[in-house]
């Protein structure tokens, strides 16, 4: 029988073992380095770890990685190597030579300190996206030292989890024209491939490259290369696609043959902008990278500013960012946007069958796990529902269309009143990431649309409602909040749920006599918020990233603006990355609903995108529903925090002196003011603080910033024309700009 002694001594050396299993291994071609350095056949090193020589050489190759507790007993034969045989250029391991202490007596030896593990990366001093661009490239360290992970900065990865060591080297890597690879961090590895081919081998075995999955259902992001326009003379692909339309490489380009020669495969979008090239998955083992190439127009300058242009150091920097942060981009902020959704909430998890005791995948709760058709209203224009109810080029009325849009409205310059035309500025105020505010606790339908005659509305129902709104009669300078031009509905239309609750909260709280019937509904009995883990993802990603800027959170009104005013110009990398965070938001809500896309379309037809779950045209319904209704109601706050007089029952009628906007575009409100500032037209209680309900300022999601300010005739000439002030406030064109 074992002593207890014996027992302790035990678990204490399963547990050191668990430890040391844990802990990151060299890299496979450093493994093959020390293993060929002793003179030891793979044969040799199996048979001390006792196992088959093809483990030890899928070890190096970075196929497989060793597992307990062969890992501890491989990771120990390493180290010892690496004492005895360190790289080229390492640090000598410090040597145990005795020195005579004080009377000539001779100090205890200390162990030798182990030199540093030796690595195929070399690290670099890269900045931060807060570097300047066109700085030169960082100087090399002339010494090999290993990282477990990438070192960033204080404008890193917003998560402090330790680093996962498969992907010790971040998320992404930047291949330059001299092979060198730039990671997040400032780590620069070395590639010496010369083929596309050569270069996913490398990195699948030996980069070491990738992204943590963000949920454990989901799936490990691939790693992806950026290339360069003197990586990819190198790698052999033209300066720019010759074929505009399709946007990528012919199936007789060399680069494309190589690529199937050597057993690899290309999505059906083949070698673009974005590419992806892969092989069957080996088990749960994804062998994939992606590529975005730079010179190809891959990063849109409407999302990522001027990113593209900036040298090799600075893209990671910025991409690595927004890799650690939101997710490693593979393709357009939209893309990216929608593939979030599904890394957070994967659609399936594997669960027992209890009849065969199998692992089958089953859908996960919370999650859009299956592919439904819309309901008939919320199906767009091309969709075949459509054009099996309608005959061709049929113009669908209000009460057969879903047409929850942003809000694009001006007031009639006749509706100005004498208060508004003594005022000398409009003033710009603009909500931040407004859809993602949105989407925050926003209950979404999770199944395939039911179909009701006369039903009872519930706001916890989502769904879409035909019901007649017209009646609601609002202030005729208000915009109004059921249509996306402002105007009055002409009789039953079709709404999302948050609309018609909205229409119900004004009904009873100001007794106004209009009941709430629908005629019909399309309703989602499984429903859920969604987009939750999105919002808060995102959200982060947002607040980290203008914290970067300068802009925190519970900053005074003075310092807020202060510090908005230069925020962009501080750092011209970081606002990139905050650029197309906005950017992945907005994208991400419209490819809820992506249209057919390619010449080839035909209407009538299905097209790729319906066949995924994250196709949902009611979902982005609701956002952008939620939204418009989260603005129109903090705007009848405003106006009624800013009149004298109480508005009577029965109906919304304000006072001369009410605050109320001459324009509206999306998140954008354009008011008339006596101060050029935001705090000259927002309402404050007596003790400072904003009045209950209304616009906020402030840096999180849903409060707001200043847009722009012009002077009062500026505004009354666009209006008079039939231009929108909110989409040129800021002396720009916001459409065009993306906003």
């Amino acid at each position: 029988m074992p002593s207890d002694e014996d027992a302790l001594f035990g678990a204490v050396d399963a547990l050191l073992e668990e430890v040391a299993s844990r802990e990151p291994l060299p890299a496979p071609a450093e493994r093959k380095r020390l293993r060929e350095a002793a003179g030891l056949s793979q044969e040799q090193v199996a048979g001390v770890l006792q196992v088959r020589r093809e483990a030890v050489s899928g070890w190096e190759a970075g196929r497989t990685e060793p597992r307990a507790p062969k890992r501890a007993a491989y990771a120990r034969l390493l180290e010892g190597l690496a004492a005895r045989y360190p790289a080229p250029g390492a640090e000598p391991a410090a040597q145990d030579v005795a020195v005579p202490g004080p009377g000539g007596t001779e100090p205890p030896r200390a162990p030798a300190a182990a030199p540093p593990p030796p690595d195929a990366a070399r690290s670099a001093a890269v900045p931060s996206p807060s570097r300047p661009a066109g700085s030169t490239a960082p100087a090399r360290s002339p010494a090999p030292r290993r990282t477990t992970g990438p070192e960033t900065s204080t404008k890193g990865a917003s998560t402090t989890e330790a680093p996962d060591a498969r992907f010790a080297h971040g998320p992404l890597g930047v291949l330059d024209g001299d092979g060198s690879v730039y990671c997040l961090g400032g780590l620069v590895l070395d590639c010496p491939a010369g083929t596309v081919v050569e270069v996913v081998e490398w990195v699948l075995g030996e980069a070491k490259l990738g992204g943590a999955r963000l949920h454990r259902a989901g799936r490990d992001s691939d790693p992806l290369i950026v290339v360069t326009a003197a990586a990819a003379v190198r790698l052999g692909l033209p300066a720019e696609l010759e074929d505009r339309r399709s946007l990528r490489l012919p199936q007789s380009h060399a680069v494309v043959k190589q690529i199937s020669k050597a057993g690899w495969k290309l999505t059906k979008r083949g070698f673009g902008p974005w590419a992806r090239v892969y092989r069957p998955a080996d088990g749960d083992r994804r062998q994939c990278v992606q590529f975005a190439v730079l010179p190809w127009d891959a990063l849109d300058t409407r999302s990522w500013g001027d990113t593209a242009r900036l040298p090799a150091p600075d893209v990671a920097a910025v991409l690595g960012t927004y890799a650690s942060r939101v997710i490693t981009p593979r393709g357009s902020t939209a893309v990216c946007g929608l593939e979030l959704m599904t890394a957070l909430r994967p659609p399936t998890r594997a669960v027992r069958d209890e009849t065969s005791g199998t692992w089958v995948p089953g859908p996960v709760p919370g999650s859009l796990y299956e592919a439904v058709d819309p309901a008939p209203p919320e199906a767009p224009a091309e969709h075949p529902i459509v054009a099996g109810l309608y005959p061709r080029h049929h113009q669908r009325t209000p009460d057969q269309v879903l047409d929850e849009e942003a809000f694009d409205w001006i007031r009639e310059p006749e509706l100005l009143t004498g208060a508004e035309c003594a005022r000398r500025f409009a003033v710009g105020i603009d909500v931040n990431t407004a859809f993602l505010a949105a989407a925050n606790r926003l209950v979404v339908g999770l199944s395939a649309p039911v179909h009701v005659k006369k039903p009872a509305f519930d706001k916890k129902v989502p769904g879409s409602w035909l019901v007649d709104l017209s009646g609601i009669e609002l202030d005729p300078r208000l915009p109004n909040p059921f249509t996306p031009h402002g105007e009055r509905p002409g009789g039953p239309a079709w709404y999302a749920t948050p609309t018609v609750a909205y229409a119900a909260e004004l009904v009873a709280t100001y007794e106004l006599p209009v009941p709430i019937e629908p005629v019909e509904a399309w309703l989602r009995p499984e429903s859920g918020p969604y987009l939750d883990p999105w919002y808060k993802r995102l959200s982060e990603a947002y607040r980290a990233t203008m914290a970067d800027l300068g802009v925190m959170a519970g900053m005074g009104d003075v310092e807020f603006l202060t510090a908005m005013a230069t925020h962009r110009q501080a750092d011209p990398g970081t606002a990139a990355v905050l650029s197309a965070i906005k950017a992945t938001v907005k994208g991400g809500i419209g490819k809820l609903r992506e249209r057919p896309q390619g010449a080839g379309y035909r209407a009538g037809e299905r097209w790729p995108a319906l066949e995924r779950p994250t196709w949902r045209p009611d979902i982005r319904a609701a956002v952008i529903s939620t939204a418009r209704v989260n603005m129109h109601r903090k705007i009848l706050k405003t106006a009624l925090a800013t009149q004298h007089a109480p508005a009577p029952t029965g109906h919304l009628a304000l006072g001369d002196d009410a605050l109320v906007p001459v324009a509206l575009l999306s998140d954008c409100a354009v008011y008339l003011s006596d101060g050029p500032s935001p705090p000259d037209v927002l309402p404050y209680t007596p003790d400072g603080k904003p009045a209950p309900g209304t616009f906020r300022l402030g840096v999180s999601p849903g409060m707001v910033k200043h847009e722009g300010t012009q002077d009062l005739m500026w505004a009354v000439r666009m209006l008079e024309a039939g231009h929108n002030p909110a989409q040129h406030i800021k002396g720009t064109d916001a459409a065009h700009e993306g906003e």
